[in-house]
Formats: structure tokens, sequence, C-alpha cells
């Protein structure tokens, strides 16, 4: 180092006396010219210049060496002594574990500790934050007993005599101590309010079901239990209408509640009534926000969401994600007339102010999608509006009806791909989204961007990856399709929609198939969608026709179904290994396949897409196929389920 530096400072002064020589020569040399007289004195003054420019030279680098001798010494010194007293324990470490120097503050600070463990790990984290780049800086917080240290620190190449050696790394890390600054944190934190809402499910229609003299001492154990509860986490909970409550407590303990799962759900749901009428709650809290009102408009929004997916769970917003809890009981259908036709008729006015309609569903179109995407085809032509279809893919299960569909002329520039959709969208275009909820899941999410008039219309479980930008939505999880919400929309429409045979056709599959032909989650409004379709004189056999599966495809699935191991006496799970684009329908048939199997109340079944692996999952018992499919959501792949039972519809994960 000091070698460097005095190589430096003598450049400096050899470069400046060379500049000042050059100046002298050109002065002299001018005067020659003029007058030859002086070209031997100024020869011989040049030269005497020359010499002298040498001697002071030396001399000057002779002082200069020994006063920055003197000054690195004092500087050397000077870091060493920082060093080694510094207040911070320090040590000097090699990436390979290798330990070079430790202070005394060090050894003082982790007598008592097994820090050589503790040495291992940082010397692994280092090596792999460094890798090849020896100027990085590392910078990160452990925990060291009990306590929490800061690390900071500085790569630095250690040089190798023998060059085939691999490089080696060094780094003098600093150990601060931030343990009270983190527990200061954790009190601020923790001490930050989080604001609740609680909602019993279905309050009217319940309460009015039990007996008079029964209700008062029904709703009194419901407001006991709620109060117990809150009071174990030191909060308020405040009455705000007849079935509704805001609850308010500290941050500190909503891991007590994550932990212990919201019982809360359960133990409302234990109360007795003499009608065997089971109660069940909806649960939203939120921690996000800069004041209390925004947490609780945040938990207003996690409460559409838990209504959203059938109610008895609680809805956690934490650290921007959603966390679901509960949602075991069975969907009891709440819909009413009042609210289809409030919807029909917001839907027709955007329908009239729009300058054309666009109408998606969701990728891998089923018929329930595309029926529905008919029907509101026919709803918009109604009031006279350019109208087009998004839909680039569909699997097995609408192959034919598509080519039924293509043989009608009136459809041939209906239905468009993303490309000519894109070109044909503008910020007046209606967008109705149909038979799904999720901005990942729909047919070209780019539309998404194009306009801000969207309308959403699904019968899915609510998850939290649902466009936030509606400004309609019609969204009932108690319905048993989209398209039964589509045939009560064109029902209650001011104008007379008249359907072509194609499209009552449309729709009457999607509610069969998503029904299993009447059989799962179907009630009276079900019921009451399929007749009024049946007056266009649909023809069943032929729908049934279209969902005829051929022999391959059939001992395909068979073979699957054959495959298939028990789980718990109650759960079929079986594989489709090979690589099928349609891998995701194969797997649905399959999963439905194994529920017709005597005990099996629950069914999953893997497929192999390629470059994803998809899951389909299956229900008709009280196991919620989509929560569990939820937490395997978390991993990078595709998943796709979908239950079968009245509570655990929709899970296209």
């Amino acid at each position: 180092m000091r070698s460097n530096n005095q190589l430096k400072i003598r450049e400096k002064i050899e470069d400046k006396a060379r500049v000042y020589l050059v100046i002298i020569a050109v002065i002299m040399i001018a005067l020659c010219i003029n007058n030859r007289v002086f070209i031997i004195p100024s020869l011989i003054l040049y030269i005497l210049i020359i010499f002298y420019t040498i001697w002071s030279s030396n001399r000057r680098r002779g002082e200069l060496s020994t006063y920055i001798e003197e000054l690195t010494i004092r500087v050397d010194s000077a870091a060493k002594n920082t060093l080694i007293n510094s207040p911070f324990p320090i040590i000097v470490l090699e990436t390979d574990g290798n330990v070079i120097w430790r202070s005394s503050n060090f050894n003082k600070e982790f007598a008592n500790i097994g820090i050589n463990t503790y040495i291992d790990e940082i010397a692994k984290v280092i090596k792999v934050e460094l890798g090849e780049d020896a100027d990085s800086k590392f910078d990160r917080k452990m925990e060291i007993g009990d306590k929490t240290y800061r690390l900071i620190g500085n790569g630095v190449k250690i040089r190798q005599k023998d060059k085939k050696k691999t490089s080696k790394y060094m780094t003098i890390l600093y150990f601060i101590d931030i343990t009270r600054e983190q527990e200061l944190f954790k009190k601020y934190v923790d001490s930050q309010t989080c604001v609740g809402i609680v909602s019993i499910d279905n309050a009217e229609e319940t309460i009015q079901r039990i007996a008079t003299e029964e209700k008062p001492q029904v709703l009194a154990s419901i407001e006991k239990e709620l109060y117990e509860w809150a009071s174990k986490t030191s909060g308020v909970m405040i009455k705000t209408e007849r079935d509704a409550y805001v609850y308010v407590f500290e941050q500190e303990h909503l891991e007590e509640l994550k932990e212990e799962k919201f019982s809360i759900l359960d133990k409302v749901k234990e109360i007795k009534t003499e009608d065997k009428i089971q109660i069940t709650l909806s649960i939203a809290i939120s921690n996000e926000g800069e004041t209390n009102y925004e947490k609780y408009e945040s938990a207003l929004a996690c409460m559409d969401i838990a209504l959203g997916r059938g109610g008895d769970q609680a809805v956690l917003r934490q650290d921007d994600k959603y966390h679901f809890f509960g949602g075991r009981a069975q969907e009891v259908e709440k819909r009413t007339r009042v609210k289809a036709r409030i919807i029909a008729h917001a839907l027709e006015e955007l329908i009239a102010e729009a300058s054309n309609v666009m109408i998606m569903g969701h990728n891998n179109g089923d018929i329930d999608s595309f029926g529905s995407s008919l029907g509101l085809y026919r709803l918009a032509k109604t009031f006279e509006k350019d109208v087009y279809i998004v839909n680039n893919t569909y699997g097995l299960t609408l192959e034919s009806f598509i080519k039924s569909l293509e043989k009608k002329e009136e459809y041939e520039d209906v239905v468009i791909d993303k490309h000519k959709a894109l070109s044909e969208i503008n910020e007046n275009t209606l967008l109705i989204i149909a038979d799904t909820h999720k901005k990942t899941y729909v047919e070209a999410p780019e539309l998404l961007e194009k306009t801000e008039k969207i309308v959403v219309i699904d019968h899915h479980r609510k998850s939290a990856d649902f466009i936030e930008n509606a400004i309609l939505s019609f969204h009932e999880a108690y319905a048993s399709s989209t398209a039964e919400l589509v045939t009560e929309i064109i029902e209650y429409a001011s104008k007379d929609v008249v359907l072509e045979k194609i499209e009552a056709e449309g729709l009457y599959a999607g509610i069969m198939v998503d029904t299993k032909n009447f059989t799962f989650k179907t009630g009276v409004r079900t019921f009451e969608a399929a007749a009024y379709l049946r007056k266009y004189g649909i023809d069943i056999i032929e729908i049934k026709k279209w969902f005829q599966s051929d022999l391959e495809s059939y001992n395909l699935i068979a073979d699957i179904v054959k495959r298939a191991e028990i789980v718990n006496d109650t759960i079929g799970i079986s594989e489709y290994s090979e690589k099928d684009k349609n891998a995701n329908i194969i797997c649905a048939k399959a999963a439905d396949e194994l529920l017709t199997i005597s005990n099996i109340t629950a069914s999953f079944v893997f497929g192999n897409l390629g470059d994803k692996i998809c899951i389909s999952g299956r229900s008709i018992g009280d196991i919620n196929v989509q929560v569990i499919l939820e937490k395997l959501r978390r991993r990078r792949t595709y998943y796709f389920s979908r239950s079968t039972t009245r509570r655990n519809d929709n899970g296209r994960s």
C-alpha cells in the first residue's frame, strides 16, 4: 500500500516537471528564432535548468516519501487500534468457515454461546450471497442466542499463490446488537389496531325459522360466545346491526387467532335449536390501512369475499395476502328474485350506453362459460349492439358444441380470438366476464386493461385473485351455474329477449353439466331456470350427444380410476402421467368417476400438461377440496379443482 502511494505521488511530481520544461523550451526556441545570438546562452541555461529540476525533484521526492511513510504508519496504527478496540464485536472470516481473527469484544459477547455453529452457518450464507463478486456488501439480520444482531461486512478476494486454486473470499463482519430496536418495533407493530366484521350468515331467514319463544335465547347465546371470544384478545365487540358486529383488537393477538383457526366458527355452530338449525358466521379481519377507517374498508372487502365463498368462514387480509379459515358447512340457497331483477336492469343500462359489447369466459372454456356467453350475446343483440365472444381455447367437452355452432351463419364473425378482440375494444366497450371472477383465469387478461366498464357474472366461490374494478358484479356462490344466473337476467330483461334454439340449449347444457344432471347443488331457482329454457323446445338427446366420450377417452379414464389409491377410507387419489394438453379435462372426468365408487367422498387426480401440473378435485361430502387446493396453490404449479358438493363448488385454483 505504501509503495503504491509513493509511486503515484512521484508520477505526479515528474509530470509537472516535464510540463514546465516543455514550456521553457518553447520560449527559448522562440527567442533564438528572432535572434541567433541567444542560441548558445539558451542551450547552456536550459541544461542548467534540467540539472536543477532533477536535483530538486529528487530532494522533494525524498521528503515526501519520508512524510508518506510516517503518515501511513500512523493511519495503519489508528486503523488497527480502531479495529481492535471497536465497541462492536468483530470477526474476520473466510467463506470456508475459517476464522482469521476475533476481537476481544466478540469473545466477551459470545463467551457463553456455542458460536462455532453460527459461524459455519454465517460462512455458508456469505459464500452464497457474495458469489464471485469480491466487492459485494453483506448485510443481514440474525438471531444468535436470545439476541438479534445485524451483521455488516464487505467481501475481499484473497490472492492465492497457486493460481490453479479456486479464489477465496474473506470478510470483516461487524455484529451490531439490535435486540432492543427489534423489541420496540415489535411492540409498535403489536399495538396497531386490527378491525374485523362479524356477520351471522343468512340471519333473516335463519332467525325466522327459529321458534318465537326460542329466538331471544339463541341470539343471547350467539352474542355470549362472540363477547367471550373477543375478551380473550382484550378486544372490543360492538353490535352495529341485528346480525353484524364490529370487532377491534390489537395486532399482537392476530397470531393467536390464526393458530386456533378461528374456533368461534365451530362454537357458534354448536349452539342448539329445537329445529336443529345450524347457525354459521362470516368473519372478515384486516390490518391493512393507515387509519382505522381504511382498515374497516379493507375488512368490508374481505367480508364480500367471505360471503362470495359461501360464508361459514374467516377471511384475513394481512401483508397484502388473503388467508382463509373454516368453510366446512353446507351452502344454503338464499338468493332472491329482487337481486336478479336489479342486476338485469343495471346490465341493460350499461349495454345501452356502450359502443360495443365483448363477452369473455375463462380459458379452456366449458359449456357453462360458453353457453352463458351465448345467452348474454342474445341479450346485447336485442339492444342492437355489436357483440363479440372472445374465445381462444376450449376443452374436449366443448368441441362438439362448437362444431354445431359453426353450422349457424349468424355466429361466423361473433366468436373472435384475442388479437381481434384487442383491435375492437375501446374505452367505451362493455366487457362482460362469464363463469369466472379471477383476473388471471380469463380468456384474455389483456382486455381487462383496455376498458373501465367491466361486468362479472359468476357462481364460483370467491378467491383472492378477483377482478377488483368491476362496475357491476352478479356473484352468487349459491347458484348452480353461471348459465342459471344468465337465464334469470334474460327472464327479467325489460325487453322481450328471444333466444335461438342453440342458445337455449347452450344455457341448459351449462346448468345440466354443472349440476351433474340436476343431482348436485340444485335449488328451486335452478329448476325454474331449466323450465324457462325448456320452453324453447330444446333437444335433450342432442345435448347429451355433445358430451359423449369416445371409446379411447373412456378407456383412458377407466384406467386412471383403476389405478386409484384409497386414503383414509374415503379419499380416492390417482394420476394421469402422460403429457397431454387436455389433461385437465381428462383428470376432471376421472375425478367424477371416482366419486361413483361407494364410500369415496372426495377425489383428487393429478395430470401432466407438459409445462405444468394440474389437479382436479371433487367432493360429495364434508371435505372442502377448494381449501385443500388453495394451500397447494402457493407452489409454482397450475391447479384445477372443481368440487361437486353444495358447499365445495368451484375451485379452479
